[in-house]
């Protein structure tokens, strides 16, 4: 038989467990989204900030809020409506693209960290 959809572990088995991981997720979630897009407006509106680091870092502020709308969302409606289902397309898109956010997030990092050696030492 074929694989339809995946059962997700709850985080909690009571009612106000689960309302409490949802405002909780909700909280972290929006405290990302406000922080990155920060660091984000910032460095897009202030010409003295067009420099390579504050490059770097635009693109790891956008990499970050991918990466976190990645799971947090399905996370945050699992504990609002008690509901443990996800589909097989569904679970094999979140697992992409937090892959490739992550990995593109070391890139970035490995990046910058080149860029302040460079920076340095010469």
């Amino acid at each position: 038989s074929s694989v339809s959809e995946f059962l997700l572990l709850a985080l909690a088995d009571t009612r106000q467990l689960q309302l409490l991981h949802f405002w909780l997720l909700l909280g972290i979630y929006l405290a990302a989204l406000l922080g990155n897009g920060l660091i984000s407006t910032a460095v897009a509106c202030d010409h003295r900030l067009h420099t390579p680091m504050y490059f770097f870092l635009l693109n790891l502020a956008l990499l970050d809020l991918g990466c976190i709308s990645t799971t947090l969302p399905k996370a945050m409606a699992n504990a609002l409506w008690d509901t443990r289902h996800i589909s097989y397309a569904g679970c094999a898109a979140q697992v992409f693209f937090f892959v490739f956010f992550l990995s593109a997030e070391c890139c970035v990092l490995t990046i910058m960290s080149y860029d302040r050696y460079i920076a340095i030492c010469k």
